[in-house]
Parts: C-alpha cells; structure tokens; sequence
C-alpha cells in the first residue's frame, strides 16, 4: 500500500516514476482479468493499483500548487484557482477608488452649488 506521507517526501520526478510503474501494472491486471484462464487476477489488486495512481496523482497535484502558491505570492494578477472565491456580488463590487470617482459633470455640479451652511443660533 501507497502511503500519503511517503510520498510527499519524494520528489516530482520519483512520484512520476512510481506513477508509471503502477500504470503499467494496472494495464497488466487489466489484460489478465480479460485472458482470466490464464492467470487469475482478482477484482481487489485492480482497485488497489487505482487508488494508488490516485493517490500519487493527488500528491503531485498538491506540489504543483503549492509551487504556484509561491511562485505568484507577491503577484499583483493570479491564477483564478488562487483568487479570493467571496461571493459572485462581493468579486462584482466597486473598490473604495472607484466609489469616490466623480464624473467631469458630478464635479461642475458640485462646485457650482455647494452644500448650504446654516448657522443655528444657541
């Protein structure tokens, strides 16, 4: 049995080496099952070699994230996988920026008609 702890203790290259070994081997059962008079394989060593590669693939999938992690951390744009997930109206929301933008007209307007000031007596 494949450990997961194992596994990521080896390097990429090792992980793809021991992933082609079982594919190879699974390719074999899976020809023994069909030619069963020959050898008899059993349904059990088929799925054992199936959730190995998955397993391994699992791993693999796991460093190549990670590396991605690191490679684009201090990385303005990032892949979509890597982004912030929120909800679709918070991804869709104005940034402060551009809530305080004013269109040409906004600003004419405001400048030529000022807020009031009114001065309470106490």
């Amino acid at each position: 049995m494949v450990k997961v702890y194992e596994l990521r203790d080896k390097d990429e290259k090792a992980l793809v080496e021991e992933l082609n070994k079982l594919k190879a081997e699974l390719a074999k059962a899976r020809i023994g099952k069909v030619a069963a008079a020959a050898t008899q394989v059993k349904a059990s060593k088929i799925k054992f070699l199936r959730k190995s590669i998955a397993r391994i693939l699992t791993v693999i999938n796991e460093k190549r994230r990670a590396k991605a992690v690191k490679k684009y951390a201090k990385k303005h744009k990032k892949p979509q996988d890597q982004r912030a997930k929120k909800t679709r109206a918070a991804r869709r929301k104005l940034t402060d920026y551009e809530r305080s933008r004013r269109t040409l007209r906004q600003i004419k307007k405001l400048s030529s008609h000022p807020r009031r000031k009114y001065a309470l007596e106490a």
